[in-house]
C-alpha cells in the first residue's frame, strides 16, 4: 500500500509531540487577542472562539482549526501569530524526547523528512529544539510560508514543487485527519493518522515491513 513513498510530511503539534500545557497557553494567547478585538473578558473570548470553531465545523461539515475561528471573528493571522511568537515559550513545557529522535533516525534512513505545521516558523523552531529534533528535517513548512492556513490546495501544490516529489511519492502524518490529511489524500497522497508516539512507532514498523 505504501510502495513508492519517498517523503514523510510531518504535522507538529499533536502529532510528534502532545502537551496539553502548551497547548492552552496558545488558547490563552488566542483569547486575549480576540478579547482585545471585541471587548469582551479573556474567558469570554475563549467561549466565543470555541462556538465559533463550532459553527463553522456545522457548516462546513470538516473540523475548524483555531485560525479560522480567529479570522471568523475579525482577527488578523499575521497578528494573531506576531503575538504568539511574541508571549508563547514551548521550552518551559516541552523537553527532548529520545524515543522521537530514535524513530525520526530511522526513517531517516529511508525517507526524505518534512515538516507542515499551521505554527509560525519561531515557535516551530522551539518547538523542534526543544525535542531535540530540529536537524532531522530537509525543509519546514509553518504558516509563514503561504499565509493560508491548512487545509489548503494552492499551498499543498507549492509543497510537492518546493519539495519535487508528486502526491503519491508523499506520506503525510498527522493528528486531525480534516485538517492534516483529508486534501492530501484527495490529492494522491497516502496519509496516517497519529495521535501520540505510539502510534508513530506503528507507523514505523508498517513502513519498514513495506520496504523489505
Amino acid at each position: 500500500m505504501l510502495a513508492g513513498i519517498k517523503t514523510l510530511v510531518f504535522d507538529l503539534d499533536g502529532t510528534l509531540y502532545v502537551c496539553d500545557d502548551l497547548a492552552r497557553e496558545i488558547k490563552i494567547c488566542a483569547s486575549r487577542y480576540i478579547a482585545s478585538l471585541t471587548g469582551v473578558e479573556t474567558d469570554d473570548a475563549r467561549l466565543l472562539i470555541e462556538n465559533t470553531k463550532k459553527k463553522l465545523s456545522v457548516l462546513s461539515g470538516l473540523e475548524a482549526t483555531l485560525s479560522e475561528a480567529c479570522l471568523e471573528l475579525g482577527g488578523d493571522i499575521k497578528h494573531l501569530h506576531h503575538l504568539f511568537a511574541e508571549e508563547i515559550n514551548p521550552e518551559l513545557f516541552l523537553k527532548k524526547d529520545v524515543g522521537l529522535v530514535n524513530l525520526l533516525q530511522k526513517l531517516e534512513d529511508q525517507f526524505e523528512l518534512h515538516i507542515y505545521t499551521n505554527n509560525n516558523r519561531i515557535l516551530t523552531d522551539k518547538i523542534l529544539k526543544s525535542l531535540g529534533v530540529s536537524s532531522l528535517f530537509q525543509k519546514v513548512f509553518t504558516i509563514e510560508s503561504f499565509w493560508s492556513p491548512k487545509p489548503d490546495f494552492s499551498a499543498l501544490e507549492n509543497i510537492f514543487t518546493l519539495i519535487d516529489r508528486v502526491p503519491a511519492e508523499c506520506l503525510f502524518i498527522g493528528d486531525r485527519y480534516d485538517v492534516d490529511l483529508r486534501l492530501p489524500a484527495k490529492m494522491g497522497s497516502a496519509v496516517f493518522l497519529s495521535k501520540n508516539i505510539q502510534e508513530l512507532m506503528v507507523l514505523l514498523k508498517i513502513l519498514y515491513e513495506e520496504n523489505l
